[in-house]
């Protein structure tokens, strides 16, 4: 089954009374209900197969497939894909275990379309893992829990949960251990549910907790290695961090598809809307953010294969950057669609209020952006350009972004907790080089190169302003968050060039004539760095100008499955047998 297969189910079912009928979707969202209907179509349709790697008997080979999967999913409803996806996101450490715990075991429940849930956080510690109270005891040959995990995504639902345990009183970074429960193995009354908790988005969502008085788990419940908890975990989130972010470029494809609509029958001032030069700026700036997104989303994916143990920085990266992107792009949709994007029960437009608050809470999960970019921060004297002489990498990323190339097995024995080198940016002079080695003849090949050359200055500005930068304890500096912040921009561009160099295919159709999609992303970096091109107001003009002229082709450059219009009861458009 491929994402074009799964994408003409879902036009199937989002017709009136399937399972993902908008109206139905509404309707659970505002009872604050569990979308049981359309979990129950995807467990059917066989998406749990895709949440477990091929060596454990599943169908997950390919981290930038199964991104597609949940975007399309994401892009009909985000709580649904919040939902059903969680199940990932809980069996993660047992995949990342490997040999050392129940991942076959595990990997036969998912199979069987149970969810699974992933106990990290705890009322009192937030984000801060080594706060952890909940503790695991050894009793005989088992152990017994004691505490609480909340707010957890499918708490109560899901019947089996990884949950993070303190196993030595003192705690510290191998003082904890991931263990598995099923609690249906558990004796009655040790485990309780923790009611539902409302929330402002994603209200169908199964978001409570779960508290253990002696709860028994047995041996074989130990996901890795006593003690070895803490390292699991921040590996796991390495892999579910990139995964996240699907989320956003389905959100962003729902909000450009709802745009496309508004603006090819919207009139003002008696003429179409798309006539006004500043809504076609606007659309385009929006269009750039979803491109831009999209590249850093995939060379994440790419990279999780090729260079697992660079992933601590590039996973921080795209789940700080590529969320924040697309809430940008949100915000940029809603002040074009005006009341539209404000009211409900209107016809077409009624759930895009529903899309930008279902968002906002993509950037809190796993690591908020702050926590993300925290991490980034405190590495980057390490990642400073010429800091010292490095090994390159084997293989450059425009090698394995090529759309032939196929990705080795992920191998989760690479990942490292710190990235010896960062081989996307330690990429980027290469990147320009080339570029300015390619004929420039045409005004726009020489304005891409003129962009590019001022990425590559703002990149060396960085690495200029990172020489004094020493690593620290604690939390990091606002400086330190600003110069982490421009690292990402300077990523991302780096990420949008090596693709664009990689997929020939990317430079034809109506987004790749010209660089067409490169110039914007480069612009928008530019402007993300504080040094805007003069000519980013042009680029983003025609973007829009594409956006609303061209209703046949998807708004994306990877994806030729997006949907790309909504129908008239705010799904998205059905298309003809």
């Amino acid at each position: 089954m491929s994402t074009a297969e799964l994408e003409a189910r879902l036009a199937e079912w989002s017709r009136p009374g399937g399972p993902f009928d908008p109206a139905a979707l509404t309707a659970h969202d505002e009872a604050e209900s569990f979308p049981t209907e359309a979990c129950a179509a995807l467990d059917a349709w066989g998406l749990p197969e895709y949440y477990v790697p091929v060596r454990h008997g599943g169908r997950q080979d390919r981290l930038d497939d199964f991104l597609a999967l949940l975007r399309r999913i994401a892009a009909r409803d985000l709580t649904v894909a919040v939902a059903h996806g969680k199940t990932f996101l809980g069996s993660v450490c047992a995949w990342v275990a490997g040999e050392d715990g129940p991942a076959d075991l595990l990997a036969r429940h998912v199979l069987a379309g149970e969810p699974v849930a992933w106990g990290l956080t705890e009322p009192d510690g937030g984000s801060d893992l080594l706060a952890g109270s909940l503790t695991a005891t050894r009793h005989g040959a088992g152990w017994h829990l004691s505490g609480r995990k909340w707010p957890v995504n499918n708490a109560t639902r899901g019947h089996l949960l990884c949950v993070l345990a303190r196993t030595a009183p003192e705690g510290g970074p191998r003082g904890f251990t991931v263990f598995l429960i099923d609690k249906r193995a558990t004796a009655a009354g040790t485990v309780r549910p923790l009611p539902k908790m409302p929330t402002h988005g994603i209200r169908g969502a199964d978001i409570s907790g779960v508290e253990f008085h002696r709860a028994r788990v047995p041996a074989h419940g130990l996901v890795g290695t006593l003690g070895g908890g803490l390292e699991l975990v921040l590996k796991s989130l390495q892999l579910t961090r990139i995964v996240c972010v699907s989320l956003s470029l389905g959100a962003g494809d729902h909000a450009l598809g709802l745009l496309r609509r508004f603006l090819s029958e919207r009139r003002l001032y008696g003429r179409d809307l798309a006539a006004l030069p500043h809504v076609r700026v606007t659309a385009g700036r929006a269009v750039a953010r979803q491109f831009l997104a999209e590249a850093v989303a995939h060379t994440a994916a790419r990279a999780a294969h090729q260079v697992p143990e660079e992933l601590s920085v590039v996973s921080a990266i795209a789940k700080a950057f590529v969320p924040t992107l697309v809430q940008d792009q949100l915000r940029l949709v809603g002040d074009l669609l005006g009341a539209r994007g404000f009211l409900t029960g209107v016809e077409g437009y009624g759930g895009f209020a529903e899309l930008e608050r279902d968002h906002q809470v993509v950037p809190l999960f796993d690591g908020s952006t702050w926590v993300n970019r925290a991490g980034l921060a405190g590495v980057l004297p390490l990642l400073r350009p010429g800091r010292r002489a490095t090994a390159p990498a084997a293989v450059p990323p425009v090698h394995w972004l090529r759309e032939e190339h196929r990705p080795a097995p992920l191998d989760a024995r690479r990942l490292r907790l710190s990235a010896p080198r960062d081989s996307v940016l330690g990429a980027l002079p290469a990147l320009v080089a080339e570029l300015d080695e390619q004929d420039r003849t045409s005004s726009t090949a020489a304005e891409t190169a003129s962009l590019a050359r001022a990425l590559l200055s703002a990149y060396e500005r960085l690495g200029a302003d990172l020489k004094d930068v020493r690593p620290t304890g604690g939390a990091p500096s606002t400086a330190a968050m600003r110069l982490a912040e421009r690292y990402e921009w300077c990523f991302a561009g780096a990420a949008a060039l090596a693709l664009h160099r990689a997929r020939p295919r990317l430079h034809d159709g109506p987004w790749g004539q010209d660089g067409l999609w490169l110039r914007g992303c480069l612009a928008l970096v530019l402007e993300g760095l504080g040094s805007g091109p003069a000519a980013a107001t042009q680029v983003y003009d025609r973007l829009g100008t594409l956006l609303s002229s061209t209703p046949g082709i998807p708004v994306s450059v990877l994806d030729d499955t997006v949907p790309d219009e909504p129908a008239r009861d705010g799904s998205m458009e059905v298309p003809a047998a």
